[in-house]
């Protein structure tokens, strides 16, 4: 019988974090240097960047506060292995998508592209919340962003894919990574929802908080790295129109799906975002704002109705415990993004019947990529974090900060 006792990880954290960080000065010393001739490419982008980086870190750390029981480590953790993440993104696309012989060039639009790729991470991370230690979670995080950066690699060298295109993949990539890994980490007391596995008025307003911010910057996270004015505009305007509809359809479908007719503040939570979540693909080219409206509204029934009709289903049945419900914010509003995009351009390339269906194959194939690669090398990661090496939280301390944190003001000997 294990212990009810979580693990010290006084050794384990310091040494693994002082190691990486160590590892990560010495590569960019190196390796790296700064891009001289981008300071004013850098300076233009830098308030839309300083959009996503508000989005990473404070909107998901608090999307991700939603339990009474684990607000410092939702918030503190999402902190660590984001910027644990942003730094190895930097190296590893650095040194995939280096152009010249050298040391690899890089610039703010090196990091605002790693911090998009970290996204991933942090949506892996609302699935495992409350289940994973600090140690298990930044070594998933070095591993996925690792395999997305591939899968990106892949997508753009061989298929030809858009580089905005292959980086709004991450909602896919970083929900059905989080689902694999979860599966591995699934415990037979999940199956009911226990007492430390709820919320409170106050922890939902943080998450709520989380939820603004994201609502409030994702038109910048979905037209930031588009080039052509009028398509930035475009993607602008079709991620406001589709978020606005998928916030306000989430109360009526809410209302509507409660047996009482109340609202639900977690279906909220899931289906404000979806509308920008589906748009991230196809918003520069979608030229007509009741298109990304309709999808807006699609994408919040999807949110609302996977959450009500599939959470049974994928507890019970697959044995997948997804914590924050991330199937149902990124992963089916993901889908139904890539799969409209392909309709679209299957609509706007009609003209070029001659190259049309292998165009619209390579599309497919882009998506469906990604989400293999995002199963198969989850499933690995969950796996390997299975060992005993790492330290694995016992079940009956799931979802509680004080296997982690200090409390001076609650009795000694947790």
């Amino acid at each position: 019988m294990g212990s009810d006792y979580p693990p010290s990880l006084r050794c384990g954290l310091p040494g693994l974090i002082l190691f990486l960080e160590t590892a990560f000065i010495l590569i960019f010393w190196f390796c790296f240097s700064k891009e001289s001739q981008s300071t004013s490419e850098d300076l233009e982008i830098y308030p839309a960047f300083q959009d996503v980086n508000v989005l990473v870190i404070f909107g998901f750390g608090f999307l991700l506060a939603s339990f009474k029981r684990y607000g410092f480590s939702s918030i503190g953790f999402n902190l660590l292995i984001a910027t644990l993440g942003v730094q190895w993104a930097v190296l590893v696309e650095g040194f995939l998508f280096a152009s010249s012989a050298g040391k690899v060039k890089i610039g703010l639009h090196s990091v605002l592209k790693a911090t998009i790729s970290v996204t991933a991470v942090l949506i892996s991370a609302g699935a495992l919340l409350g289940k994973a230690n600090p140690i298990q979670l930044i070594w998933m995080a070095m591993v996925e962003v690792a395999a997305f950066s591939t899968s990106r690699w892949i997508n753009v060298r061989f298929l030809k894919i858009e580089e905005h295109t292959s980086l709004m993949h991450v909602h896919i990539f970083g929900t059905y990574f989080g689902l694999a890994v979860s599966w591995w980490l699934y415990h037979s007391s999940l199956s009911k929802r226990i007492e430390k596995e709820t919320s409170n008025p106050i922890s939902d307003l943080f998450s709520m908080l989380g939820t603004l911010f994201l609502w409030m910057f994702w038109p910048s996270f979905n037209s930031v790295l588009i080039v052509d004015v009028m398509e930035k505009r475009n993607a602008i305007c079709n991620t406001y129109y589709a978020i606005a509809v998928s916030a306000v359809a989430a109360f009526a479908l809410s209302s509507l799906s409660s047996r009482n007719g109340k609202i639900r503040m977690i279906h909220i939570h899931h289906a404000a975002l979806a509308g920008g979540v589906a748009l991230g693909f196809s918003a520069p080219v979608i030229p007509h704002p009741w298109i990304a409206m309709i999808l807006g509204l699609l994408a919040s029934m999807v949110a609302v109705l996977g959450s009500h009709c599939l959470q049974t289903y994928l507890n019970s049945v697959l044995k997948i415990h997804d914590t924050c419900g991330v199937h149902y914010t990124f992963g089916l509003p993901g889908l139904l993004g890539a799969i409209v995009n392909v309709i679209l351009f299957i609509i706007i390339k009609w003209a070029s019947l001659s190259t049309l269906g292998y165009l619209a194959l390579i599309e497919v194939g882009s998506f469906m990529l990604t989400t293999a690669i995002g199963l198969g090398t989850g499933f690995i990661t969950g796996f390997i974090l299975t060992f005993k090496l790492w330290k694995t939280l016992p079940a009956s301390k799931y979802f509680d900060d004080q296997a982690y944190w200090e409390f001076p003001h609650l009795a000694y000997g947790f």
